[in-house]
């Protein structure tokens, strides 16, 4: 990760700009210490957003799934694979 000093970001912010919105992320030093990190909004949108639920998620993958194509057994189709049977007899002695 690429590093440069405070004055140097104030000088050259829109080439930094430029840079993080390819994906590159910008150390910002003062005295050569690390202080900020310059990023793009779609990569600190990443790391600050909420995060979906599970079922919010499936139901995102399965809308994109099927935009491709891909098709999904429903809940109907494995309603015979289990056995109900009573299984076998247990003793307690």
């Amino acid at each position: 990760m690429p590093q440069v000093s405070i004055a140097d970001a104030k000088n050259h912010l829109p080439r930094l700009v430029q840079r993080v919105e390819t994906g590159e992320a910008v150390h910002i030093t003062r005295r050569g210490r690390p202080v900020a990190v310059l990023l793009s909004e779609d990569e600190y949108g990443r790391l600050t957003g909420e995060r979906a639920g599970f079922m919010e998620f499936l139901r995102r993958w399965r809308s994109e799934a099927a935009a491709e194509g891909i098709g999904f057994a429903e809940a109907e189709d494995f309603k015979n694979l289990r056995d109900n049977s009573l299984g076998r007899e247990v003793t307690w002695d």
